[in-house]
């Protein structure tokens, strides 16, 4: 990680500012290529722009869906509310992706009543011209947002990529539908086109329900990230072990815990200074990560009843 980067995690004001300015960057771009494949849509009566304008619409909601669940998300830990807003990111991920399955559907539709009755394509260098404009601006928000993601591993933000990376795949496949059906007996090709779209539309949408899901259901952090934590207690020299190792992530925020096992015969001054050692060292690998360490006697498990989340 550059030291720019781990300025923007260690700094939260610097990292919230970060991310409230990609939800702003993303509506702006949605709204410029609304605009603009709206206008050459309705001089060509392309499918396949409508699909990418539908895609856009979608995008701009999406977006605007972010911007407000990003601004939750970011709201200080509460009364009601001790372990934060984080799991607002994640709700608005699933929204995102009820929008984008009906819209596909729709394109699906539409697309096969034009491979019924073929319709030509008017004005077909007008609807190239915008499609090469919109991969270029979209390829400047993904770079954007990837510098934003590395920084802040926002999960609402990464979701909103995941819809421009698309676009960036559609606005291609537009762009060759539009170039193919100038040429005589292609008409077929607008439709397939937007079928193409419809399909990238919908796994976009089974990317984001999986992400979703995985932060409202608490899901462990990665296999390599787990061992990460673990080898830091392992590096100690005066951990004996460790068990019941649990973790997850809401937002942008980690949570991490588990039972440090010590000599018995420490006093508990020495016990806790060596948790705040491997603390610290924890911090260094997720910094801002909520971290919390029970000491144990080694060789002595309490003695609780067993569940399947207890782990080593």
């Amino acid at each position: 990680m550059t030291q720019s980067a781990r300025d923007f995690v260690d700094n939260p004001a610097m990292r919230d500012r970060l991310m409230r300015r990609a939800t702003y960057a993303s509506v702006t771009v949605a709204v410029v290529l609304i605009a603009a494949k709206l206008a050459a849509w309705l001089v060509t009566d392309s499918v396949a722009l409508l699909a990418s304008l539908i895609d856009s619409l979608l995008d701009a909601l999406a977006s605007l869906v972010n911007l407000f669940a990003v601004r939750q998300a970011l709201t200080p830990a509460d009364k009601e509310h001790r372990f934060g807003h984080g799991k607002a990111e994640a709700l608005a991920g699933l929204g995102q992706a009820a929008l984008i399955i009906g819209s596909a559907l729709f394109l699906v539709v539409e697309s096969i009543q034009r491979l019924i009755s073929p319709q030509p394509v008017a004005y077909g260098l007008a609807g190239i011209g915008v499609m090469v404009f919109s991969i270029l601006l979209t390829g400047v928000l993904v770079l954007y947002q990837r510098h934003v993601i590395r920084n802040t591993n926002s999960l609402a933000i990464s979701a909103d990529r995941l819809h421009y990376l698309s676009d960036l795949l559609t606005n291609l496949t537009v762009l060759v539908a539009l170039a193919i059906t100038s040429l005589p007996g292609f008409l077929w090709v607008d439709a397939v086109g937007a079928l193409i779209v419809a399909a990238v539309v919908l796994k976009s949408a089974i990317d984001i329900v999986r992400g979703a899901l995985d932060h409202l259901m608490d899901r462990e952090l990665a296999d390599e990230e787990r061992e990460r934590i673990k080898d830091v207690v392992r590096r100690h020299p005066e951990a004996a072990a460790m068990h019941d190792l649990r973790t997850r992530q809401s937002g942008n925020q980690v949570f991490i815990q588990f039972h440090l096992e010590l000599d018995p015969e420490m006093p508990l001054r020495q016990a806790h200074a060596i948790a705040v050692e491997i603390e610290r060292e924890v911090l260094v690998l997720f910094p801002g990560a909520e971290v919390i360490i029970h000491q144990d006697p080694a060789g002595m498990l309490e003695d609780l009843p067993p569940f399947a989340g207890r782990t080593v």
